[in-house]
């Protein structure tokens, strides 16, 4: 019931107004049903208005008179037809805010990890397995949904309950209370059930978040693994896990299907052991018999019902904590932004004796270097070196644990970072693009940016020449992360994409280390026509881009040096080249 007191505060308007449209639909329900045995004592041969042998038909006969009316069979069938059609209204009034409110539920909650997701820590945001993130965006929030609606349909069953529950009293509060008796055994008896379902749903809720990891990891290599033969490796691995997970979804349905076969056995016995004592030792008028009959077998359903719901809610609420647990060490994990100065760039930005380490292990040492606003500079340094971990230090994604990074005058600690990095154009090793029209792939569908932008951009990254010869030109579809284009083309569209929202400085990451001489050479040119009007920053290990820069630096066993010249540029990278 946790589960249903969270999201009632959380969403009080729409969890009041289902609750309201549930309750009336009830009291309608039991106004239709009032009229039941009435009718039928007429039918048997009673005259209406006579001595009644029950309160609910001195109750229905008090009130027609009270206004003045005779309860003829006609208007006690209008009474319960008149009422039955406003329950049946409400009803979906109640079911349609159910509806609305079950996928705002999903939607929110994805949402609400997004953000979480996205103003954690960057060292934390990377320890983050990229497939257990996506199925807590994906199947969590879903089954999170769908156990809020089995919970919201158990407080229906069991208004329901309420309502048959006092009618069946006003006919005959012993057998009533038997009947409730006989209905609150059953649960117990089966409860055992219930809880073996949780257990399952748990042992569901953590297998698919191990799975879909595995998954999203095995598919992100599987050329490398398919080019090996090692495939079947992989495969072997998530057929374990699949059968983990397949045996945790036939215990989940065993248990339900237990549950429900026992049930409607169980309420066939109590129904014929009542109707039994009914009609040979208590010896009951038969309207009354009939009535307490259908509004025992109702209660007694209803009550069966109430418990299926609950055993599903149990069995999918271990997805919403498994969430919740999720955002909760995002949320531990923010990225704390307290700087306020806006940040200009107009000199140059400085590391000054900056040192970094993850988990104790330093990378950086004492390290300092200059980037010249306007100018091109190169970092070259072998793989694990502490290229990618400077960028990441002057983005601001990382703090130094000593030194600082300075812009222009200002340490990096006192500015707007959202500011900051906003200046920032990045374009990665391997730009992933949409399966989309280069448009979107250029604007990410940012509603400030148009298609002039977008052109513009393309110009000064040197693609429009080729993205105009297209079939739809800039509307033309990329394909699946970029197939339709060359290497060369996809990391200028990636330029393209860098540059449109006009920032002042321009990251590199090895982008030009997978292209082939031709592409390499074109993207170059780019740099060439974008050198004064952006200040770039690039990693490689490429001697085209190195005898670009205007300054160069080389990293190594956490120490850096600047590189004086092209030749001493060549040796390095050669040097580099032979150690890999």
């Amino acid at each position: 019931m946790h589960l249903l007191l969270t999201f009632a505060r959380r969403y009080p308007l729409q969890s009041s107004v289902m609750v309201a449209a549930l309750l009336i639909s009830g009291v309608l329900e039991g106004i239709g049903l009032t009229m039941l045995l009435p009718i039928l004592s007429i039918a048997a041969g009673k005259q209406s208005g006579g001595a009644a042998d029950s309160a609910i038909e001195r109750l229905v006969n008090e009130g027609f008179s009270t206004l003045g009316i005779s309860p003829t069979v006609g208007v006690l069938l209008l009474v319960l037809i008149v009422a039955i059609t406003l329950k049946s209204m409400m009803l979906l009034l109640a079911n349609k805010q159910v509806g609305y409110t079950v996928a705002r539920v999903a939607t929110d909650l994805r949402l609400e990890m997004l953000q979480a997701l996205l103003g954690s820590r960057w060292q934390f945001f990377l320890k983050q397995p990229i497939g257990r993130l996506a199925n807590s965006m994906a199947t969590e929030s879903n089954r999170t949904s769908k156990a809020y609606m089995h919970g919201v349909i158990m407080m229906a069953e069991f208004v329901q309950v309420c309502v048959y529950g006092v009618i069946a009293l006003l006919v005959s509060w012993k057998i009533t209370i038997i009947a409730l008796v006989a209905g609150l055994v059953i649960l117990w008896g089966l409860k055992h059930f219930v809880h073996k379902a949780r257990r399952a749903g748990l042992r569901q809720t953590e297998l698919l978040r191990s799975l879909l990891a595995l998954l999203t990891d095995t598919l992100q290599s599987i050329k490398p693994l398919k080019a090996m033969g090692r495939e079947s490796q992989s495969d072997f691995l998530l057929e374990k896990g699949t059968n983990r997970l397949n045996k945790a979804l036939q215990k989940q349905v065993l248990n339900k299907e237990i549950l429900k076969a026992f049930q409607d056995q169980m309420v066939t016995i109590v129904l014929a052991v009542g109707l039994f004592f009914m009609l040979v030792y208590w010896k009951m008028a038969l309207p009354s018999i009939i009535v307490l009959i259908l509004l025992a077998s109702k209660l007694l359903k209803q009550l069966n019902k109430v418990q299926t719901r609950y055993q599903e809610m149990v069995i999918l609420e271990s997805a919403y904590w498994s969430m919740k647990e999720s955002m909760d060490a995002m949320k531990l994990e923010r990225e704390i932004l307290t700087g306020r100065r806006k940040p200009e760039l107009k000199q140059l930005i400085r590391l000054e004796h900056v040192s970094f380490a993850y988990d104790n292990h330093f990378v950086l040492q004492d390290v300092s270097l200059v980037f010249p606003v306007g100018c091109i500079t190169a970092i070259l340094g072998p793989s694990g070196s502490g290229k990618t971990t400077i960028v990441d230090l002057v983005s601001g994604l990382l703090r130094p644990q000593k030194g600082e990074v300075w812009v222009d005058e200002a340490p990096l600690a006192e500015l707007d970072l959202k500011m900051w990095r906003h200046q920032i154009g990045y374009v990665p090793q391997e730009p992933i693009l949409l399966h989309d029209t280069v448009l979107s792939n250029i604007t990410l569908g940012d509603p400030e940016l148009g298609e002039a932008d977008a052109v513009d951009a393309l110009h000064a990254a040197g693609a429009w020449q080729f993205v105009e010869s297209m079939p739809q030109g800039i509307q033309s579809v990329v394909g699946e992360r970029g197939g339709k284009l060359s290497g060369g083309q996809r990391q200028r569209i990636a330029i393209a994409r860098a540059i449109v929202h006009r920032p002042r400085l321009l990251i590199l990451d090895e982008a030009t280390s997978a292209l082939d001489p031709q592409s390499e050479a074109a993207v170059c040119e780019t740099l060439r026509h974008l050198r004064g009007r952006l200040t770039i920053l690039a990693i490689s290990h490429q001697p085209a881009l190195v005898e670009l820069a205007d300054k160069a630096y080389r990293i190594e066993n956490g120490r850096i040096f600047e590189i004086e010249n092209s030749q001493e540029q060549n040796q390095s990278i050669e040097a580099a080249d032979i150690r890999r």
